[in-house]
């Protein structure tokens, strides 16, 4: 049976037991479906998302809320009964507990927070007094340590007595009595050692580790190039405060690449889904930019108009700024999302800034006489099938210092272009901001304004200098 085919069934088995009212029934068929399938139901009947959640067993319930969007989140959370909130809320894992409070507005945490128990409040106030984005809003408390000293048959002891609410026992940590971290040891190596053996002869000391306020995206990096399914947190003193699980990376990074792709786009990043976002704020969240990009338009209006005699004098310059502006767009833009996208997967650094330039010098020239080239050939048939009566005569006896004037303009603009968009995003990381921000339409309008001024530059050499016209 195909994917969908078996969607559509439970789809069909839901709608029948949601008519029978049977509780009993719609519980007992939640509970026998997979996590992800149940997620599906929610987002098929967002109508019963509610109901959904408050008739599977409580920590099924959990599972499938740590994987629902946020939009989804909230409006479950406001359905459900208060005593149903509070045992969703207790059974969540503390980092996705606090990952899911800190989306929501103050007054309404603080609502929340009340029906959490004492101690999980305790952790998950402490959660959220890191900063955000950090590490420490990722973190879990709930992993199994042990000590050096402890023997394999100790260490097994410690996992029956613990592991059952730890968030993995794939790896296990060793500190010492102050609570420092000394290395992690994986499951497997427990489990071929001798039972007497002591876990100091075990563990290799090659310990990776993540600062408690290190940047989520930083540690994104350390996962993909540790290859390891879990990583231990620790203060400014190497004191354990918890881990962090590969599956919140992946989580972080597919909100780190959706918000890219929308910073590119030339917006502020939503916090939320766009079909949930309010109309007012997704218009705020776009207008910013919109205004400093038409602001910076207007900049090439001024170019123009410092030009305006070269115009009038040749008035066929006209005709080929929307391409000049274009080509120099492009390439930058070309360049930016390159360049954005090789700092976000670890290729690049802001040390490789004189590499990455000396290449799109290169890349730029090579580009920009490609484009030059295919321009000054365009003019030249264009101008020779005028000649001979098949085109109406529209470039003039001049047409051959156009050409040239176009073939140079582009190499120039194009080069200009890609150094724009590939040192932009270089330079934003240095000053410490995101460098998504320079997006494609942000680089475009920058080489517009320079397109324009490097265009009529050259049209001023090759026409007016030599007295063309």
């Amino acid at each position: 049976m195909s994917l969908e085919l078996e969607q559509h069934s439970l789809q069909e088995q839901f709608e029948q037991l949601i008519a029978s009212s049977d509780k009993l029934q719609i519980s007992e068929f939640l509970n026998d479906q997979n996590i992800s399938d149940v997620a599906d139901l929610i987002n098929a009947y967002p109508e019963y998302e509610a109901q959904i959640i408050g008739n599977m067993a409580i920590h099924r319930a959990a599972s499938v809320f740590k994987i629902l969007d946020i939009a989804q989140q909230r409006d479950i959370v406001k359905e459900l009964p208060p005593y149903k909130t509070a045992e969703l809320l207790n059974e969540l894992p503390a980092d996705d507990r606090t990952d899911f409070l800190e989306e929501l507005p103050k007054e309404v945490i603080r609502d929340l927070i009340k029906l959490i128990d004492p101690e999980e409040r305790k952790i998950t106030l402490s959660l959220l007094g890191y900063p955000e984005d950090s590490v420490g809003r990722l973190m879990t408390p709930d992993y199994v340590y042990i000590y050096a000293h402890n023997t394999v048959e100790e260490v097994f002891a410690t996992i029956r007595k613990f592991a059952k609410n730890s968030e993995t026992i794939d790896v296990i940590y060793v500190i010492n009595d102050k609570g420092e971290l000394i290395d992690d040891i994986k499951i497997r190596d427990v489990i071929l050692a001798a039972p007497d053996k002591r876990v100091d002869e075990i563990i290799d000391g090659r310990i990776v580790a993540l600062n408690v306020n290190d940047d989520q995206e930083h540690a994104n990096q350390v996962f993909k190039m540790n290859n390891r399914v879990a990583l231990p947190v620790t203060d400014d003193n190497n004191i354990l405060l918890g881990i962090v699980t590969i599956d919140d990376m992946l989580w972080v990074a597919n909100e780190e690449y959706g918000e890219d792709i929308q910073k590119i786009g030339g917006t502020e990043a939503l916090d939320e889904p766009y079909l949930d976002t309010p109309l007012f704020k997704l218009v705020r969240k776009r207008a910013g930019w919109l205004i400093v990009l038409f602001l910076g338009e207007m900049l090439t209006a001024t170019a123009m108009a410092y030009f305006n005699d070269e115009i009038a004098k040749a008035t066929m310059l006209a005709m080929f700024i929307p391409l000049i502006m274009s080509s120099g767009g492009n390439s930058g833009s070309q360049a930016s999302t390159l360049i954005i996208q090789a700092m976000a997967v670890g290729e690049l650094t802001i040390s490789d800034w004189w590499r990455v330039m000396r290449r799109e010098i290169l890349s730029g020239l090579l580009l920009g006489s490609i484009l030059g080239v295919i321009g000054f050939i365009r003019i030249s048939i264009w101008a020779t099938l005028m000649h001979h009566g098949a085109l109406r005569d529209l470039y003039g006896e001049h047409w051959l210092p156009l050409a040239f004037t176009v073939g140079v303009a582009l190499i120039g603009v194009v080069l200009w272009g890609t150094l724009m968009g590939s040192m932009l995003p270089l330079v934003l990381k240095k000053l410490g901001a995101d460098p998504a921000v320079s997006s494609a339409p942000f680089v475009a309008t920058l080489v517009d304004v320079t397109g324009i001024i490097i265009y009529f530059s050259v049209a001023w050499l090759i026409f007016f200098s030599n007295a063309h016209i």
